[in-house]
């Protein structure tokens, strides 16, 4: 009596539990979106897990009303991909797949404006992840847009990306010209530069060549000029090496005199003769009243 009780209390159970299953998986599952926790920029990624820049971002840098822009983050998803553009600072890209060997990694870090016919015309960012002989780069291009944006992403080229984002920051027809967010002093420069080409003092690509001097003083391109550093080890190995040879050619010439001084004992001469008091010392006098090796008169009689 005792065990039937107990069996027909096992079997509601058990029929309960088939009841609860049958519901709970008859119906859609539902699929919670974790956050995501690929890219250079996530929070939730430890720093040791981020992805890894080969260079630093350049200084935020070009017209004063994108400077908004900088720490910012704006995404674009195509296919299975996801695109991070962070103005001024770099450009990541994320397969989102359960692959082992899924992608993730940066199209490119902050580095210059793209100008041509004064105006800024994009935003580059270089040395990108390692891609055949080359790094990845990408070139943003901003266009006016009702909401800043991202909207676009395009590879022309083999590990060569082209953006496009939308931003009503560049809507007015003067937000991109170059000339006006420049110092007196190098606007100065750029009018004497144009002067000079007028007059045909300068060629076309000396003219360009000024251009992009002003341009790189103003932190607007990436200056390609090769800095020569002195090694400060090699300077102070050079001062070491030349006291050490000093102090061997003292030591040198000290057992040299040690040397002569026994030779001169030996042969009974005293340290303090003068010439002409050694055996066999040579003597020499001088008959003229100049000392020896003077340009004096000479008589030509």
């Amino acid at each position: 009596m005792h065990c039937n009780g107990i069996c027909n209390l096992l079997k509601a159970w058990i029929i309960y539990v088939t009841v609860l299953l049958n519901h709970g998986f008859g119906g859609k599952m539902k699929i919670v979106e974790e956050p995501n926790t690929f890219g250079l920029n996530n929070p939730f990624l430890n720093q040791g897990s981020r992805l890894q820049p080969k260079v630093t971002p350049s200084p935020v840098s070009g017209p004063a009303h994108l400077h908004r822009l900088a720490g910012k983050c704006f995404s674009l998803t195509e296919s299975t991909y996801k695109y991070e553009f962070c103005p001024f600072h770099n450009v990541t890209q994320h397969e989102e797949s359960f692959r082992w060997n899924a992608y993730s990694g940066i199209l490119g870090i902050w580095q210059e404006w793209e100008i041509a016919n004064n105006t800024f015309t994009g935003m580059w960012m270089r040395e990108g992840d390692t891609c055949g002989t080359r790094n990845r780069e990408t070139k943003v291009v901003l266009v006016c847009g009702m909401s800043s944006k991202l909207s676009q992403v395009s590879e022309p080229n083999t590990c060569l990306y082209v953006m496009t984002f939308e931003t009503p920051l560049v809507c007015h027809p003067h937000s991109l010209l170059v000339y006006p967010m420049l110092s007196e002093k190098l606007q100065l420069e750029w009018d004497e530069a144009a002067q000079a080409r007028y007059e045909d003092l300068i060629t076309e690509q000396g003219y360009s060549g000024l251009l992009k001097d002003i341009f790189e003083h103003a932190g607007l391109l990436k200056s390609q000029t090769v800095k020569v550093k002195i090694p400060v080890v090699a300077a102070e190995s050079d001062v070491h090496n030349s006291l050490q040879k000093c102090t061997e050619d003292f030591q040198k010439q000290s057992e040299e005199l040690e040397r002569l001084r026994a030779l001169l004992t030996q042969h009974n001469i005293p340290l303090d003769a003068k010439p002409n008091e050694v055996k066999g010392a040579l003597s020499v006098t001088v008959t003229d009243g100049h000392l020896r090796g003077d340009n004096g008169v000479i008589d030509q009689q």
